[in-house]
């Protein structure tokens, strides 16, 4: 009986040791794949999303001012 109990923890401590050896393999493709689709996304010159917003935010920026600026010169112009 005593070998029987020794063998399913001998089966325990494989299965837990090849869940982490699993895992581990797993976190290992995860990271290869992320950088491989990094340098991909670099290499055609696109931009990320923050970026992006970080544009958007400076154009929306300039187009009121511009709007601004465009009132401005309708009120002077009516004055003269």
């Amino acid at each position: 009986m005593q070998a029987r109990g020794k063998i399913f923890d001998d089966i325990s401590q494989l299965m837990t040791n090849a869940m982490g050896v699993a895992q581990g393999a797993r976190e290992e493709a995860e990271t290869a794949m992320k950088s491989m689709l990094d340098r991909w996304l670099a290499d055609r010159d696109l931009v990320t999303r923050e970026e992006f917003d970080a544009v958007r935010a400076m154009a929306q920026k300039v187009r009121e001012e511009n709007e601004a600026l465009k009132a401005r010169i309708e009120a002077l112009e009516a004055k003269g």
